[in-house]
């Protein structure tokens, strides 16, 4: 499938999903509705294990939508926008592969709210995060306002949305909003060896832990309990699992289905 504003690869397990439009990576209708079939494209695919979002750009991970296109919206143009932005939040939300974050430059607006629904997050030193949706009287609508309550606690969630203010990549690893900052020069490799560390393992055991935590926590406690009661029998019979014990005891590498 060929993409417009996205550039789409794998190899080695790993696949990347990196926006593509310069100068700014501002995301447009055609970008924005690139960005599922790009996932839907890796997700399908038996030979990619985990899922990168990056930028293609050197100084800008994203500046977020075309505010211009925002200009011309009708309020039914508006409500398709944001429930096409939900709907990918949904999707990545029940992906069965762990998705990653390599975020660099400048990375403010709706292309860093999407990467708030990856598992981990990479930031290089000198990035910039923000959402400065306030300042044109509006709300990160790509499930952010959910997102940034649930990473951040409310109070932080608040005063990050209330003043609209990019903040540095140490700044961000502080409040919870990444996980890892590195040198610039190194992200898409410290990236990318995370990945591969978690290609080896078993596929579908990821997977049920990635459910178990995304869907669980949303639920009431004795109602993830028994998420993780019936995840815990099926991962008991399985085929990884019986090699997995065989491999510790036999004190040699586990070679996964």
């Amino acid at each position: 499938m060929g993409f417009e504003h996205l550039k789409v690869e794998s190899g080695d397990r790993i696949g990347w999903i990196e926006y593509w439009r310069p100068p700014l990576n501002a995301f447009n209708w055609e970008m924005l509705l690139e960005v599922p079939k790009a996932l839907a494209q890796l997700l399908n695919d038996s030979d990619t294990r985990v899922i990168i979002f990056a930028s293609a750009l050197e100084k800008y991970f994203s500046t977020g939508a075309d505010l211009k296109v925002f200009q011309a919206m009708s309020p039914d143009d508006l409500r398709r926008w944001v429930e096409t932005c939900h709907s990918l939040v949904l999707q990545m939300r029940a992906a069965q592969k762990p998705l990653l974050a390599c975020i660099n430059g400048i990375a403010v607006g709706g292309g860093l709210e999407i990467v708030l629904h990856c598992d981990v997050r990479f930031a290089a030193n000198d990035a910039k995060l923000g959402q400065p949706e306030i300042n044109i009287a509006f709300i990160p609508p790509v499930g952010a306002t959910q997102a940034y309550g649930r990473l951040l606690g409310r109070s932080r969630a608040l005063r990050f949305l209330y003043e609209g203010s990019p903040v540095s990549a140490q700044e961000a690893l502080e409040m919870g909003l990444v996980d890892f900052v590195v040198p610039a020069d190194r992200l898409r490799a410290e990236t990318a060896a995370y990945a591969v560390t978690l290609a080896k393992k078993p596929a579908g055991t990821l997977a049920v832990i990635r459910n178990c935590i995304t869907v669980g926590m949303e639920r009431p406690f004795e109602e993830a309990l028994r998420l993780e009661l019936d995840a815990a029998i099926a991962l008991g019979s399985s085929r990884d699992f019986a090699e997995g014990l065989q491999a510790f005891l036999e004190k040699r590498t586990p070679k996964w289905e």
